[in-house]
């Protein structure tokens, strides 16, 4: 427990509180909820669907998942027995890591890094082993994943789109991973929360539907971020039946199941929305990450540009301070933004020249944090 503080990405967003600023720390979500998904909630909720669902969901949302995960992932899997429905995708990555690993197991992890991903694994006593990468396009060397093979690695972490960096793992990528994972007969988790979150005609592209991976990937996703419900907790897992049913198990005991009602809104969402949904939503994002890339720029702040997802790395080295922390209280202190420290997301002292801030805001939250910054000293 000593290891697992409070994240950084918490804190300062209790410090934005504190300060009465703009959190762009916290990926939170600010936009809309599609109406289907709370007319779906709502109805549930009315027609009394407010005790327990079955550990790995509701049969509506597994099996809207299952039509989903062929459709737009390439992905076969059975909703009776391969899909787990968890507290979030966090609660899902954590249940597959309590199912999965042994104390002392290492999982190879790419930097940047999500920090839950980190603490998910120290608390189940798995060892991460950091892999770096070089921005700003976050590009690995396969060679120096080879080299992080150990007689004691047990998987290999994809997070893609990637928080922070908002790296997309192109084809070729991903068949270096598997190539080694499958050599190597490791296990590849895969966190692909962000999946819909795609720009510049990028596509995205899921690891178990490369040849012979479907049998060792253990795919996370949700819904939290694509329809905005970031306090539903609403998540999910898909593995193969033998993986699946000890991750089912796993989630049980840790959560019992995932709201009811909750999941009747989302299977809503699933069910009823169109691909124009999905395209519109990536097309809103870019012009987000457009607008917001070229304020930093502005203010002397250079970002990496994201692939994905919706959040973005600056180079805030000019900034003063030693720390990332100092530049970041920094700019809460004179923009009255929260971004959150770039510590927290590598190991060592390569992070401390970035801040990472999330543009998942309403375009007026979002206008006024452009105006902010660019008068950043």
């Amino acid at each position: 427990m000593a290891e697992l503080g409070q994240s950084e990405i918490r804190a300062m967003t209790q410090a934005c509180v504190a300060a009465g600023g703009l959190n762009m720390a916290q990926g939170v979500c600010d936009t809309p909820v599609p109406p289907i998904v709370l007319k779906g909630a709502a109805e549930a909720m009315v027609q009394g669907r407010n005790s327990y669902s079955r550990f790995d969901g509701l049969p509506e949302l597994r099996q809207a998942l299952a039509v989903k995960l062929d459709r737009d992932n390439g992905i076969r899997a059975d909703p009776e027995t391969d899909i787990t429905v968890s507290a979030g995708a966090t609660g899902a990555f954590h249940s597959a890591c309590m199912a999965l690993l042994n104390p002392g197991d290492e999982v190879i992890v790419f930097q940047p890094y999500y920090q839950y991903h980190i603490s998910a694994l120290l608390a189940v006593e798995a060892r991460p082993v950091i892999v770096p990468t070089t921005g700003p396009d976050w590009t690995f060397d396969a060679e120096a994943v080879e080299r992080a093979v150990t007689p004691s690695t047990r998987a290999i972490l994809v997070n893609s789109p990637g928080n922070p960096s908002g790296k997309v793992f192109s084809s070729e990528e991903l068949e270096l991973v598997a190539r080694i994972a499958t050599e190597h007969d490791l296990f590849v988790f895969t966190d692909e929360i962000y999946e819909y979150f795609v720009y510049d005609g990028r596509r995205h592209v899921s690891m178990a539907s490369l040849r012979g991976m479907a049998d060792r990937t253990i795919t996370i996703g949700g819904y939290s971020k694509t329809f905005s419900i970031t306090g539903w907790r609403i998540g999910y897992s898909v593995a193969a039946s033998r993986w699946a049913q000890a991750i089912g198990a796993m989630n049980d005991l840790l959560y019992v199941c995932a709201p009811t009602p909750l999941q009747a809104g989302v299977a809503a969402g699933i069910q009823e929305l169109s691909d124009a949904f999905y395209r519109e939503l990536a097309k809103e994002y870019q012009h987000k990450r457009d607008r917001f890339c070229a304020a930093l720029a502005g203010a002397g702040l250079p970002p990496s540009v994201p692939q994905g997802a919706y959040y973005v790395l600056a180079d805030a080295i000019r900034l003063p301070g030693r720390t990332g922390k100092d530049r970041a209280m920094h700019v809460l202190k004179h923009a009255g933004i929260a971004g959150v420290p770039g510590e927290a997301f590598f190991a060592g002292l390569d992070g401390s020249r970035y801040i990472r801030f999330s543009y998942a805001k309403t375009d007026a939250d979002l206008e006024e944090a452009c105006r902010r910054i660019a008068g950043l000293p």
